[in-house]
């Protein structure tokens, strides 16, 4: 034989491995994508609420949270929910359905110091009246005490 016969009799052998790389490189393009727009997904609001030494209240459940940013929007969380935009009326009518479920559930007002105090106002007489909310608190952040 030949060594161009040889060559014709030897058949290739199939591979049966599976190429990796183009699975690692789409990996690698979803984990710079998630990393890029995880900082841009803002859950909150962003408050800068007033500053107080007053001690934190100790709560059994899960306070309603009515937040008034600098612009005067409002948003609802209620009890660990979702952060959500709300109408005083949207606010009103969710915040009254859950007191009356319970009537000691916690609802505190939490506005940036920058908001009119009428404003903050507003929303207290409206949980009060309208939603039958009994108590309403302020929420602040911890501060330094002042002398």
């Amino acid at each position: 034989m030949t060594a161009v016969s040889a060559r014709r009799h030897k058949k290739r052998k199939l591979k049966a491995e599976i190429n990796v790389v183009p699975y690692i490189d789409v990996m690698l393009v979803l984990l710079i994508i998630f990393m890029v727009t995880a900082p841009l997904l803002n859950l909150g609001v962003d408050i800068e609420l007033p500053q107080s030494t007053a001690r934190p209240l100790e709560q059994k459940k899960e306070p309603i949270i009515v937040s008034l940013n600098r612009e005067g929007k409002m948003w609802l969380v209620l009890q660990g929910g979702k952060n959500e935009p709300v109408t005083e009326e949207q606010m009103v009518a969710k915040v009254g359905a859950f007191v009356r479920n319970d009537k000691n559930v916690p609802v505190y007002v939490a506005a940036d110091s920058d908001v009119a105090y009428q404003k903050v106002y507003d929303v207290l007489t409206a949980l009060q009246t309208r939603a039958n909310v009994p108590r309403a608190g302020l929420m602040s952040q911890q501060g330094e005490a002042k002398q």
